[in-house]
Order: C-alpha cells, then structure tokens, then sequence
C-alpha cells in the first residue's frame, strides 16, 4: 500500500492519552482468592466500571463471527486471572534484559503493527494477574550473584496503560527499590507518570517511553499518547525529585522504525523535540527497533486493521529466519543501513554520552 506524503505538521499535537475504560470487566474466582486481586476488584469498582465475577476459570463468549468482531470484544475487556505456572519459569529476553516476567497480557493500545498479535492465544483480551505476590517473590530466585539482574515487564503488555486499574507497576517498582542486584526494566506510549514520581525506586528501576514519527503516532498508534505529551512524561520521570520528578534513570524506544515518505524530516523533528524535553543532565539511555513482520502477524493485523497503512509488501524486504524456523521480513540490508546511520549519527551528535543500546 502507498502512504500518501504528509509533512511534518506545524502544530503541534499535545493529546494525553485517555484512560482505558474497559466496557466489561471479568474476575475468576481463582484471582478473588488473591489479595491482590480483591486490590484490582476495589480499584475497578471505585471507578464504577461493570464487574462479572465467573463461576469458573476460564475465559469464554468473547469470539465474535469474525476476527474484527472477536478483536473489539476482547479490546474492550479487562479479565482479572491468576497468572500460569509456566509464568514462574522466566525467559531470557536479550538484548532488552536478562529475564522477562508478566503483570499482564494484552495492551489497551491500538497499534496497527502490533508485536503481539499472534504471539499470544486466543482473543486479544487484557490479562492483568492477581498474584502479583508470588510473581515478584519469584524474581530473586534468578538473580545472577556477582552482577545486577534486568527484568523486563513490558514484553506483553503496557503495564502503565493499565496502571489505573490495577496499581501493579507502582507495586513492583516499590518491591525493586527493596532488592539490591536487581534492576526492572518497562516500556510504555501512554503518559500518565504522576504517581510513579514519588516511589522509592532508588534507581532501581528505568521507565522507557516509547517514541516515534508524528506520522506514524497519529495514524498507526489508536489510544496511545500523542509524541509531545510522552515527551513530557520522560522529562518528569527524569526530572530530579528536588525538582518535583521521579529522578529516574529513563530509556527512549524508538519503534518501530519505518522509511515512510520525508522520514529524515520526519524522524529530525522527533528528535529535535526530544532536546528540548530533555534540556537537563540526565542518564538516558536509546534502543532502536526497525518494523518487521511474520506472515502469521500479518494476516492478522490486516483482519484487524483492513485500513491500515503500513507497507507488509515482502517484496520489499529481506526474510529472515530463527533458529526454530520461523520467517520474519524485515527491511532489505541497504535501507537498513540508511536508517542506521542516520539515528546513529543524530543520537551521537545530540546525546554524546546516552548509548545506544541496540539496533535490530
């Protein structure tokens, strides 16, 4: 599909994003059973939203006739559960951090090339676990003697798009403050960081806010922030506490990267917004993920968004494989190259002491 040309526009976007407000809200008995998950019923009831306790533990009746229907039904749902046996066993995560671990499945957000579709069962339903307590209690038995250990909490979900509804991060961002060699990782597009500010984190957490092309945020990233007001959440969660923020060491995700029409323009001015936010000493770090795709993401993401104006065309791209057999296409070597140095140079020259973490 062409994207039609769009200039940077003149004025600038400041929406924050909305509060997700679940239409139903699901309980099994088994996440009641919880402390924490009769935390999360308080939380929800407060704010008036409809609560169905289940009489079993199990999901069902959230499929619709077809994928666009089963989408907005499960979009639409917060289900309060207990997370699985097999979420104890943590998973490496490179190159984001040594091990990943769940407060939730499922995103509120909107994203047109969403990572996860596919990659989790079922309808796209927004799990948030109630056993938040044994969740963390198992982080320590993986800890790495003789180095920190990085946790990663953001690889299925965005944990601060649900924040209201569950007060999840701010309770493992307190429990991380408490360890000493290890250090949580989390990523979000959403804004709303006032009650993270105060914690006692003691620079044991570092927040990312995901970033990109004023292009691709207003027209492929639904119920998301828009870029200036996540650029004023990294400025307050990097602020330090003397001066009213969170003192945090903070990250900036720049994903994913597309070559769409006047991307220099494009992505020079998201940086140039970026100085400006972060006009201040502070210790940031970058990650930079090029846009890639599977067939089976694909074919779902085109059920879900038929509009959508991201270009799949594989003939534009180069396949490649895992060590499992599994086919994704990314961008060919040469426009891989082109986006590289241009973020490589750009970051350097504006952000001499930030590292790049990575580039995939």
């Amino acid at each position: 599909m062409e994207i039609v040309q769009e200039k940077v526009p003149s004025r600038v976007d400041q929406r924050s994003a909305r509060l997700w407000m679940p239409k139903q809200v699901l309980f099994t008995p088994a996440a009641l059973d919880e402390p924490w998950g009769q935390h999360i019923y308080e939380r929800v009831e407060s704010l008036g939203l409809p609560i169905q306790v289940l009489k079993h533990n199990r999901l069902v009746g959230l499929r619709g006739e077809d994928e666009r229907e089963t989408y907005r039904n499960a979009k639409n749902t917060l289900a309060v559960v207990t997370a699985p046996a097999s979420a104890f066993k943590l998973q490496p995560i490179p190159p984001s951090a040594d091990f990943q671990f769940h407060l939730a499945e499922g995103c509120p957000a909107h994203c047109q090339y969403c990572y996860l579709a596919g990659s989790l069962q079922g309808p796209p339903v927004i799990r948030a676990f109630a056993n938040l307590p044994a969740i963390l209690h198992n982080l320590p038995t993986y800890k790495n003697n003789g180095k920190t250990t990085t946790y990663e909490a953001s690889c299925y979900t965005d944990p601060l798009g649900i924040e209201h509804l569950t007060g999840s991060l701010a309770e493992t961002i307190r429990f991380f403050g408490e360890q000493e060699g290890m250090h949580l990782r989390w990523v979000s597009k959403y804004d709303q960081v006032d009650e993270l500010l105060q914690l006692p984190h003691q620079s044991h957490t570092q927040p990312r806010i995901s970033i990109n092309a004023e292009f691709i945020a207003r027209r492929m990233e639904g119920g998301t922030a828009s870029i200036q007001a996540r650029l004023e959440a990294i400025r307050k969660l990097a602020l330090p506490k003397a001066q009213g923020g969170g003192g945090y060491k903070v990250g900036l995700v720049i994903a994913p990267i597309m070559p769409i029409p006047d991307w220099e323009e494009q992505y020079t001015d998201l940086l140039d917004r970026l100085e400006q936010a972060l006009d201040f000493p502070c210790d940031i770090t970058f990650e930079l993920i090029s846009h890639r795709f599977t067939p089976g993401s694909k074919a779902l993401l085109q059920e879900w968004y038929p509009n959508t104006l991201i270009d799949f065309d594989e003939s534009n791209r180069s396949a490649k494989y895992t060590k499992f057999g599994g086919k994704k296409y990314v961008y060919t070597p040469a426009t891989m190259s082109l986006l590289r140095s241009f973020f490589q140079s750009e970051l350097k020259r504006r952000f001499p002491d930030a590292p790049i973490l990575y580039w995939t």
